[in-house]
């Protein structure tokens, strides 16, 4: 029982009070305060019917963070405030109570510190390889591109008679839908106006003859073509992020062989790709 002029916890048998030596009450039940006035500030207001003592709102935090800490890294606050709410009931001689979520919040702490070394050692594993990974498909995209690009190229050169194209804008549509020379309808508009594509940059040239004038074939002209397309081309793929979007730089000529380069552009001179 609780004194109720100094608020010291006795023995429910005792009949003076071990802090101050006030006379107990024989008769009045265990956890019954009398209204007298009483001498301790902190019993001050206290209601006549002391029940079950209230949870400590630290080792409910506690509990909530060793929860949450796998997500939030509150292992380390767990396990503070689950020490300080133990040692908070120990003094407390009965006031407080909670010891037991206290408790399962130390263990969820203890535990999320446990996990996050695996944690990190699982992430240093799987990191490069999911890069290594974002890369190839990059990298395999690029390549893939190249072989629309050089596909779309000879089909314009054998549809119209006229070479291959002089620039990608004459592969794009019309927005009539009539195809001529300079609108084939081959490849993607949206790809010519950004030229990139799954971390890849792209550049297309037209190779004309180093002398005269590129002039129309009969067959050309009778498709109403107006500009002389080239004998040859060169595509370059390089990656926006060397090492981030993708490693290898890439090329290809009218030959349909793709080259590729580890460290720097890719040219005719290149190692061609297996």
């Amino acid at each position: 029982m609780f004194c109720p002029r100094c608020g010291t916890a006795n023995p429910d048998q005792a009949k003076y009070c071990a802090g101050c030596g006030d006379p107990l009450a024989a008769d009045r039940p265990a956890g019954i305060v009398s209204g007298a006035t009483v001498s301790n500030p902190s019993m001050a207001g206290a209601q006549a019917v002391v029940g079950k003592p209230p949870t400590s709102g630290k080792a409910i935090a506690s509990l909530v963070c060793g929860i949450f800490g796998f997500f939030f890294l509150g292992s380390i606050a767990a396990i503070i405030l689950g020490h300080m709410a133990l040692s908070e009931i120990r003094k407390s001689a009965g006031r407080i109570g909670g010891a037991g979520i206290a408790t399962a919040g130390l263990v969820l702490g203890y535990i999320g510190i446990a996990i996050i070394p695996l944690i990190l050692i699982i992430a240093a594993i799987a990191i490069p390889n999911l890069l290594r990974a974002r890369q190839a498909a990059n990298e395999a995209s690029a390549v893939g591109t190249l072989r629309i690009i050089e596909v779309d190229a000879t089909t314009y050169n054998t549809e119209f008679e006229n070479g291959f194209p002089p620039n990608l804008e004459v592969l794009g549509s019309d927005p009539s839908g009539t195809l001529n020379c300079q609108h084939a309808s081959l490849l993607d508009d949206k790809f010519i106006l950004s030229l990139q594509k799954s971390g890849y940059s792209f550049a297309y040239k037209a190779i004309f003859a180093q002398q005269g004038t590129p002039t129309l074939s009969d067959g050309a002209r009778s498709k109403a073509c107006t500009s002389a397309g080239a004998p040859g081309f060169e595509v370059s793929a390089y990656p926006l992020q060397r090492g981030t979007t993708g490693q290898r730089s890439f090329f290809m000529d009218q030959t349909g062989v793709i080259r590729y380069s580890a460290e720097g552009t890719a040219d005719a001179d290149s190692a061609p790709l297996q």
